[in-house]
């Protein structure tokens, strides 16, 4: 089996550009890599209603965090199979967001900490009730909320896909997530962690294949 590690941080961050790296500097180091990004927009109709509950639409349904948690939590539990597969058949599978940030939003939507219940409850629900793999490690991105959400903005600026939704327009959010997220390295929940950025985030991850 294969080593997972999932790669969190906020919107903005550069989770995308990071995996991007850590996948060309395992492959020349010999290894085989696998990635998936979460949410799967596009791919899967949990993550499409929660990304459009976050645009404004489907009523009142983004003002629950529950009902949010769970629709990202399906999206993950739907691509179970294709974890499994993946870590059976690679030397490293890269997760793009995985459970970790389920627990940060939303402990910090609740104005909670990583020793709230709705973290037990993520973990309960999505590595208990519905089987998903428990990353082997977790790396957060070290990116302060202030630049995240300012690249946020200025990708949104020159993608039209990409639009900012309602968690990206909300500094005090960002900012609760961010400090929420330091708890889980802290605690060391569900692995080890690494809290880093850049070239040092990415020796990080190489160094678990050792």
């Amino acid at each position: 089996m294969g080593i997972l590690v999932a790669v969190e941080g906020l919107d903005g961050a550069g989770k995308r550009t990071i995996v991007g790296r850590i996948e060309q500097a395992a492959a020349e180091r010999g290894a085989s890599v696998s990635s998936i990004a979460f949410p799967r927009y596009g791919e899967s109709i949990t993550a499409d209603i929660a990304s459009e509950a976050l645009h404004g639409r489907h009523g009142d349904l983004r003002e629950s965090v529950y009902a949010m948690g769970l629709l990202f939590a399906l999206d993950r539990a739907a691509a179970r199979p294709l974890l499994r597969q993946a870590l059976a058949e690679h030397d490293l599978v890269l997760c793009d967001r995985y459970t970790a940030s389920n627990a940060a939003y939303n402990a910090a939507r609740l104005g909670q900490g990583a020793e709230s219940e709705v973290v037990s409850w993520v973990a309960d629900l999505e590595f208990g009730r519905f089987g998903l793999p428990v990353p082997d490690h977790q790396l957060l991105l070290g990116v302060p909320p202030e630049v995240a959400m300012g690249r946020a903005v200025g990708r949104a600026e020159t993608d039209a896909d990409r639009p900012v939704d309602s968690y990206e327009r909300d500094s005090d959010l960002q900012r609760r997530v961010y400090r929420v997220y330091g708890e889980l390295v802290e605690s060391n929940w569900m692995s080890t962690w690494s809290w880093a950025d850049g070239d040092n985030a990415v020796e990080q991850v190489l160094a678990q294949l050792n």
